[in-house]
């Protein structure tokens, strides 16, 4: 052999050969281009003077080099130029924000917080800007508190009316730990950082689960923005993990309250990432008193005035995202009670409302009253009920009663309107549109929202009602050109050459004992080729089981189609977006309904002559993993190639190791799961969670599988998947596993996500072509 040769070969990865190496290559540039798209973020809308405002748009990017999200900030000035044209000014390039956690605008828009959390033992670092300059900048040591929670559910920061407090989360500081020397147990705690000395682990503190290991308790705390000074809220029960914090209405002359979110955790702290299930509650408590000095407000501990926190929901199971309306008589808020009632981790949300006392007081027994109930079974076309991943800081058009939210309805997000008086919900986002929309600000009475498809990258858009004096309830959405909208040739190329529509699929074998709702037909969304009839097709399987594919823009899955695949993503009964009724229909039969929903799709696809039978895979992660084993074991013929990422294969297994044990109840036993759930699983629990598992199947299964693993997934820990591939090992089945170390359960750490879907490409195309 040539020596040249040889040392090339010596030089390639383990288990690649030339051709290989080179498809790699080839996939890898191909690849480059969708992952290097940015994503708009959120956005911020500070009012002008006349018909203009100032507009400040925050994006991210992946750094594959640095491993993070490159995070950056573009302005525009908007300029409204009559009622049915708009105006965005960019600003010349977009600002890195290195190093920052989260941004937070006061609500004049005169100051705007910055936060920097340390990766050390350093303060954590607040920062307060003005029009030019950072005005003010304080450094908060770690023996006040830790990071501010910056992850979208336990976060809150609040200014308050006259911008001089800051009531917010972070972590409460880190408990005293012995201290041992050569001599042994030193009496009484330390800091002392001496050579002689060191520091033991103490008592284990239990952690919210995934995405959350080692972060310690969400605490509440209030800085001046003027001194700097910050102290911790008082009186909230240990027992008690607090969020989503705003500032109660002021009252001339009476003292100002704080509204938060507390969830309990008396025995065990159970993962909360993606379980709305967790019960929780509004609670008001007296902010720290503050008093005029030379400075601005002095923090005084309050905690000594002898005044309880008061829950303010004592009697629903679940309330969250708490929002005043303007004129501060009504508190809203979103609920999962439907989720925590039964067990599902997620399910159809509800919007309610308190009216807020007029003496600022807040009291215990407050009336809950329905805007938006659970919606079980909606007619055809009608609103299928609320689902909401998130509200709007201040969602209030000028009436004082309307808000804007987006939501699912079936398989795309739309933007609903809510007159929280009345209880009207009107879809505003195009009704003719299978895109998928969301609310990023308002702009007076205006919308700023994105819009996309899974073929085309988000665009910015602007809302504007038709005719305000009629009180039309149309609204005209115009195009945004933007930076953003920007992307290679090549991509623009590849999309344009793509199609989608979004299927009905009817349920197969539909028998007396469903529900209305689980009788319904479920959806799917199609994505090909404008060209060819019938690319290989790529199943695409949603995790949780109670979540949704949307018809949005996804880079990696624009990577697949413009690689060769159709792709079908299926919402399988269980899915959220679709009505309670269908959703409840699926715990207690997952492994069967699910699986036999998915199998219906794939025919129906081929019955249309959309696919061909002999080249498909399947590709799904968590609970898509879960179907994606299953489908490879229940119908061994189907499938040439399957994906799994971080898949549910032994449940057994999992019951034991998982930071939601109680999953493993309720999608297996149904109903009935949520009130036998034990730490301690029976003998018969465990036949039931093997019987319903993949790995109860793993015999028939000859499909080659790609495994793609995070070593330190807390919610399917990882020896699930390894023991499902090592058994197809021993039985001869292709298998190549792929495990990052460092990844938790989404695998989306950006070069984790880079090389998981390069080696789902060339995987794929191995077999399928």
């Amino acid at each position: 052999m040539d020596a040249s040769k040889a040392s090339a070969l010596n030089e390639m990865p383990l288990g690649i050969d030339e051709t290989t190496e080179e498809e790699y290559a080839s996939q890898s540039r191909l690849l480059q281009e969708f992952h290097s798209i940015s994503s708009i973020d959120k956005a911020w809308i500070k009012p002008g003077s006349g018909n203009g405002s100032q507009a400040t748009f925050s994006f991210s990017q992946p750094n594959l080099l640095a491993n993070k999200m490159r995070k950056f900030i573009l302005s525009s000035h908007i300029l409204k130029e009559s009622s049915n044209s708009v105006n965005f000014q960019w600003g010349p390039f977009p600002v890195e924000m290195t190093g920052v956690s989260v941004i937070v605008p006061s609500p004049s828009g005169a100051k705007l917080l910055v936060v920097r959390n340390p990766e050390n033992d350093s303060p954590c670092q607040f920062e307060i800007w003005g029009p030019a300059q950072v005005e003010k900048e304080f450094h908060i040591p770690q023996s006040v508190h830790g990071s501010v929670y910056a992850d979208g559910w336990f976060q809150g920061i609040s200014w308050n009316s006259d911008e001089t407090l800051i009531a917010y989360v972070a972590e409460e500081p880190s408990p005293s730990k012995p201290t041992f020397t050569c001599q042994g147990y030193k009496k009484g705690s330390s800091t002392d950082k001496d050579v002689g000395n060191w520091k033991g682990q103490g008592d284990w503190m239990e952690d919210w689960g995934e995405t959350y290991a080692g972060k310690r308790q969400p605490a509440l705390f209030v800085i001046n923005v003027n001194s700097g000074e910050t102290r911790a809220v008082k009186g909230i029960e240990k027992r008690l993990s607090v969020g989503q914090v705003v500032w109660a209405p002021p009252i001339s002359g009476s003292h100002q309250y704080l509204v938060f979110v507390g969830w309990s955790a008396d025995t065990r702290k159970l993962g909360i990432k993606y379980c709305y299930n967790r019960p929780c509650a509004l609670y008001a408590v007296k902010a720290p008193v503050h008093e005029l000095e030379a400075d601005g407000p002095e923090i005084k501990d309050s905690s000594t005035d002898g005044c309880p926190v008061v829950n303010l929901t004592q009697s629903i199971s679940s309330a969250f995202f708490p929002r005043f309306s303007p004129d501060g008589k009504l508190l809203l808020f979103l609920s999962a009670k439907s989720s925590v009632d039964s067990g599902a981790h997620s399910a159809t949300d509800s919007l309610h409302k308190i009216d807020w006392p007029v003496d600022g007081v807040p009291c215990s027994s407050a009336e809950v009253v329905d805007v938006i109930p659970v919606v079980m079974c909606a007619d055809d076309g009608c609103f299928p009920g609320l689902y909401c991943s998130s509200f709007l800081t201040n969602p209030w058009l000028s009436d004082g009663c309307t808000m804007i939210i987006s939501s699912f309805w079936g398989s795309c997000q739309v933007i609903l309107s809510v007159n929280v008086l009345s209880g009207q919900v009107s879809r505003i986002s195009p009704t003719d549109s299978n895109f998928s929309w969301d609310v990023l600000s308002l702009d007076g009475d205006n919308i700023v929202a994105v819009s996309s498809s899974p073929v085309d990258v988000p665009h910015i858009k602007y809302g504007l009602l038709d005719d305000k004096e009629s009180k039309s309830t149309a609204w005209n959405w115009l195009d945004v050109p933007s930076p953003t909208n920007e992307c290679s040739e090549k991509v623009k190329s590849l999309l344009s050459s793509l199609k989608f529509s979004i299927l009905k699929i009817p349920v197969r074998d539909v028998s007396d004992s469903l529900t209305k709702g689980a009788r319904k037909p479920f959806e799917a969304t199609f994505v090909s080729s404008k060209t060819k009839r019938s690319d290989p097709l790529v199943v695409v399987l949603h995790g949780g089981p109670h979540s949704v594919y949307l018809a949005s823009f996804s880079k990696s899955l624009a990577f697949l189609s413009s690689n060769g695949f159709s792709l079908l993503h299926v919402n399988y009964r269980g899915s959220l977006g679709f009505g309670e009724e269908a959703l409840q229909s699926l715990p207690g039969k997952v492994g069967s309904q699910d699986v036999n929903d998915v199998l219906v799709a794939i025919d129906h696809v081929i019955d249309l002559g959309l696919a061909s039978p002999s080249k498909i895979a399947v590709l799904g992660g968590s609970h898509g993993g879960f179907l994606t084993t299953h489908l490879i074991g229940q119908a061994p013929e189907k499938f040439a190639a399957a994906c799994a990422k971080n898949p549910v294969c032994n449940l057994a297994l999992m019951v034991g190791t998982s930071d939601i044990p109680d999953w493993c109840y309720l999608e297996a036993f149904g109903s009935e799961g949520k009130s036998i759930y034990s730490e301690a699983p029976s003998a018969e629990d465990l036949a039931l969670f093997h019987s319903k598992s993949p790995i109860s199947h793993i015999s028939k299964v000859k499909t080659p599988t790609l495994f793609l693993l995070g070593a330190k997934d807390l919610r399917v820990p990882i020896s699930t998947g390894l023991q499902y591939a090592r058994a197809l090992k021993e039985k001869g089945v292709a298998v190549k596993v792929i495990v990052f170390p460092n990844d938790i359960h989404p695998i989306d750490r950006p070069q984790s996500d880079f090389e998981s879907f390069l080696n789902i490409g060339v995987w794929f195309k191995k077999y399928l072509f």
